[in-house]
């Protein structure tokens, strides 16, 4: 029992950190960067850039 609790603390502790650092990494605009980063690659892929 006690490590079905402590699996399921573990998995709630992930999952909060992760949405914390998805907000934090929004707020900083990090998400314009890997737009940009992967239009280029696009680009380089299908030979324009």
């Amino acid at each position: 029992m006690k490590r079905i609790r402590l699996k399921n603390v573990i998995q709630t502790g992930a999952l909060i950190i992760g949405c914390l650092l998805l907000v934090v990494g929004i707020e900083k605009g990090g998400f314009e960067d890997t737009l940009h980063k992967a239009v280029r690659i696009c680009y380089e892929c299908i030979g324009i850039g």
